[in-house]
């Protein structure tokens, strides 16, 4: 439940991100051992994917608040059980690492966010080109291969989960492999940068090719690793004094990691200052539309969207987005609607009529991110705002409440 707040004041730490700590929970699968992972978030996502693990063979357990231990024995059974996959696009993840590993991996569609067609043609394509053998039933997905050979592959879109499983398929293969229009995103950067302290060899990490000299299947080393920043918790605090207006501190936020959208909040009238452990974000007057696009890092991405939606809504003037990634990621919009907001849909095109003021009502979450931004929107909304299913917010944010609540905001679960 959301009440009209404001001014926000204080300072807020933000955790690790929902988008890289999965992926490297998926990559010790790759070597025997114990590792640790910090900053670790305290989100159900990440208990999911450890009952993933724990279906396969990998142990976890928490060592304090944001320190995650895992234990790979080596006994590990390549194949998923159903109802432990199918929760979350992530887990996803684990077929790189247990097909160039274990030589097979068994899994079943992947769920996640609905907010539109999603395929894995590019994770298959890819794996082919390497030499496995993939079998696409109705309800799982099968491949094996001895062992895996280096080629060259280039991405037809610059898919981060494409890109994350085919580096960690590649870690093992025969000789080099090159991932050409690889994704850039600080999500992959981490995962490479884990692999590598696992012992892989991997070239151009934070460009667009990366090259992966194939090492002696199974030396790797397990590690300890922190997990970065999660740059969409840290935009979502953001957005939430840009619109209720005050002055807080985001400690670890990375402002090299988000320059494009930091580009937008200034045009939209936010101060945003970096400092030695984050950013200090200040925000008085009332918001300016802009118009603004997504697309794969650097620039804007879709994670943000519906964020910068809810500062549209009260916005002076008009202001458009154009989805250029996932075309249905705007079922959200009929709940800005329910709020008072004034948006009209053209395909794959946003245009959003600023509002003085929202109005509070019941709503309801469809996915993660857009679940984040209702939040944020009911600090500005009159009367009340009640959310429901909001189990898709714990997923992916780390007592978001709590963190609101702490810089003033009136926000509470019942």
């Amino acid at each position: 439940m959301v009440r009209r707040s404001g001014p926000l004041s204080g300072s807020v730490n933000v955790p690790g991100a929902k988008n890289s700590v999965l992926k490297l929970m998926a990559a010790t699968l790759l070597a025997e051992g114990e590792y640790v992972l910090t900053n670790v978030p305290a989100i159900t996502d990440v208990q999911k994917m450890s009952e993933t693990l724990n279906a396969l063979g990998v142990t976890t357990d928490w060592l304090g608040p944001h320190e995650l231990h895992l234990t790979n024995t080596g006994n590990i059974t390549p194949e998923v059980p159903f109802e432990k996959f199918d929760k979350m696009r992530a887990s996803l993840n684990v077929l790189g690492p247990l097909l160039t590993h274990y030589g097979s991996a068994r899994i079943n569609w992947p769920g996640g966010d609905d907010f539109g067609d999603r395929p894995i043609n590019l994770h298959v394509e890819g794996l082919q080109r390497m030499g496995a053998t993939v079998d696409e039933g109705l309800l799982d997905i099968y491949a094996h291969a001895e062992q895996l050979k280096g080629t060259t592959i280039e991405l037809e879109i610059p898919s981060v989960g494409a890109t994350e499983n085919l580096v960690t398929a590649a870690v093992y293969a025969k000789g080099v492999t090159v991932i050409d229009n690889a994704a850039r995103e600080p999500e992959v950067q981490d995962l490479c940068n884990m692999l590598v302290a696992m012992g892989a060899d991997i070239e151009g990490i934070g460009t667009s090719r990366l090259v992966v000299h194939g090492v002696k299947k199974g030396s790797l080393r397990s590690t300890r690793h922190a997990v970065i920043v999660d740059r969409v918790q840290a935009a979502t605090y953001m957005a939430a004094v840009a619109v209720a207006g005050g002055d807080i501190m985001v400690r670890g936020a990375r402002t090299e990691h988000m320059e494009e959208l930091l580009n937008c909040y200034a045009r939209m009238g936010v101060a945003v200052t970096p400092q030695r452990d984050g950013v200090r974000v200040t925000s008085h007057e009332r918001l300016r539309a802009i118009d603004f696009i997504t697309e794969p890092y650097p620039g804007i991405a879709t994670d943000y969207k519906p964020l910068l939606v809810a500062m549209l809504c009260i916005s002076r003037g008009e202001g458009s987005v154009t989805e250029t990634l996932f075309p249905g990621r705007f079922k959200y919009i009929e709940e800005f609607r329910r709020l008072g907001a004034s948006i009209a849909i053209y395909g794959n095109k946003a245009t959003v009529r600023g509002v003085y003021e929202l109005i509070g009502s019941e709503v309801k979450v469809p996915d993660i991110r857009a679940g984040a931004a209702l939040v944020v929107a009911g600090l500005v909304a009159s009367g009340e705002t009640t959310i429901s299913d909001i189990f898709h917010i714990d997923r992916g944010y780390d007592d978001l409440v709590g963190r609101l609540s702490a810089l003033g905001a009136d926000v509470r679960r019942v």
